[in-house]
C-alpha cells in the first residue's frame, strides 16, 4: 500500500504538505499546480485516506445584497431571499463573508465566489466581472455569459394568475406594480406588468385607466389602490405585483368601505409569510425561495469545484396558491 512518503517524493515536496493537501486544509498556502503534482503521484500509487473520505472542502462565499436593511422589512421577499441562502450555508458549513460592489477587487478576490440578491445595473454587474470570481445571481441575471442565475419563470406565473382570474368571471383586472431605479439610474421595469397586458390586450380586455405603476411597498399599494378604486367603472379583480402592494391594497379596500372578496378580488405574488394571517388569507403566487437558495449555493460550489467555464441558468415556475380572497363572478 501506497504512504504518503512515497507520495511525497515523487511530488517533490515535504509529507507534511502532502498530509495537508490530500486532507483539504484551507489554511495551506501552495500554488494550485503543486496540489496537482501531489494529487497525481496519489492517483498514479491508488492511495487511499484513510476510512477512505476526504474532508469536504469549505468554501468561503461573498453575499452581495443591494437592499438595505430597512428596504427588506419594507418588502421581505429578498429578505426571505437571503435568509433562505445563509440557512443553506450553515448546513453545508460555508463561511459567509458580507460584501459590496464597492469593496476592492484585492480583497474579494479571496474568497471561493460571490451570492448575488437583488437589483444590479450595468456598472455593479461590471464590478462583480473584475472581482474575477465565480457568481451566482438569485432572482436577477447579470452578464449571463459568465454567471450562474436562477429566475422565476414569470410568464408561466402570471399567465396562472390570469386564467384563474379570467376563468372566475373576471373581465374589469387592475394591476398595481412598482418600479426599481437602479444604482446607475436606469429604470427597471417590471416584466409582470407587460405581461399582464399583453394577456389582456388579446382578450381585448385591457384598460389603461386599471394599471397602476409606483412602489412595492404597503404603502404604495395603498396609494395605487384607492386610485383603482376611484375609477369611475370599477374594476372586480386586482393583481398586485407583490404581497406588500396586496397588504397595502386590503386597507384600501377596507377604507373605501368595500369588502375582499365580496366586492373585490385581490391575488398578490411572491407569498411571505404573513399573507396566509390577512382577513381574508391572501391568494398569491408562492416563490420557492429555499428551492431557489439551495440551487444558487449548489451551482455556484459545483462551479468552484469543478470549474466549469459555461454559465447555467434556471427558470423556476412559480405555483398559484388559493385562499380566500378570490371570488367567482356571478353575473
Amino acid at each position: 500500500m501506497a504512504t504518503i512518503k512515497e507520495i511525497a517524493e515523487i511530488a517533490g515536496v515535504s509529507v507534511t504538505t502532502v498530509s495537508r493537501v490530500l486532507n483539504f486544509d484551507d489554511t495551506l498556502n501552495v500554488q494550485d499546480e503543486t496540489k496537482r503534482r501531489v494529487f497525481e503521484a496519489a492517483d498514479r500509487l491508488e492511495y487511499q485516506i484513510k476510512d477512505k473520505k476526504r474532508k469536504k472542502r469549505k468554501l468561503k462565499l461573498g453575499l452581495l445584497c443591494t437592499y438595505s436593511p430597512e428596504e427588506e422589512l419594507e418588502d421581505t421577499y429578498y429578505l426571505s431571499i437571503r435568509i433562505a441562502v445563509e440557512k443553506k450555508l450553515d448546513k453545508e458549513g460555508f463561511k459567509k463573508v458580507t460584501i459590496t460592489s464597492e469593496d476592492a477587487v484585492e480583497d474579494v478576490a479571496k474568497l471561493d465566489g460571490i451570492i448575488c440578491i437583488g437589483t444590479f445595473s450595468k456598472s455593479m454587474v461590471e464590478k462583480i466581472r473584475m472581482f474575477g470570481r465565480p457568481a451566482v445571481f438569485i432572482d436577477a441575471v447579470g452578464d449571463a455569459e459568465l454567471f450562474d442565475s436562477i429566475v422565476v419563470n414569470l410568464k408561466y406565473s402570471v399567465t396562472k394568475v390570469m386564467d384563474y382570474l379570467v376563468d372566475a368571471g373576471h373581465e374589469k383586472i387592475a394591476f398595481i406594480g412598482g418600479r426599481d431605479i437602479d444604482s446607475d439610474g436606469k429604470e427597471i421595469m417590471d416584466m409582470r406588468m407587460p405581461i399582464f397586458a399583453s394577456y389582456l390586450k388579446e382578450k381585448n380586455l385591457l384598460r389603461e385607466e386599471y394599471v397602476k405603476i409606483g412602489g412595492f411597498t404597503p404603502k404604495q399599494g395603498y396609494r395605487m389602490g384607492k386610485e383603482v378604486l376611484s375609477v369611475k367603472d370599477r374594476p372586480t379583480a386586482i393583481f398586485c405585483a407583490n404581497d406588500s402592494l396586496a397588504i397595502g391594497c386590503y386597507k384600501a379596500v377596507q377604507e373605501a368601505g368595500l369588502k375582499v372578496p365580496d366586492d373585490i378580488s385581490v391575488v398578490g405574488f411572491n407569498d411571505i409569510s404573513m399573507t396566509k394571517y390577512l382577513v381574508p388569507p391572501l391568494t398569491t403566487v408562492h416563490v420557492p425561495v429555499d428551492f431557489m437558495a439551495e440551487t444558487a449555493v449548489g451551482l455556484l460550489s459545483e462551479r468552484i469545484n469543478t470549474n466549469r467555464e459555461i454559465s447555467m441558468h434556471v427558470s423556476v415556475p412559480a405555483k398559484l396558491i388559493i385562499r380566500e380572497s378570490v371570488s367567482r363572478r356571478k353575473d
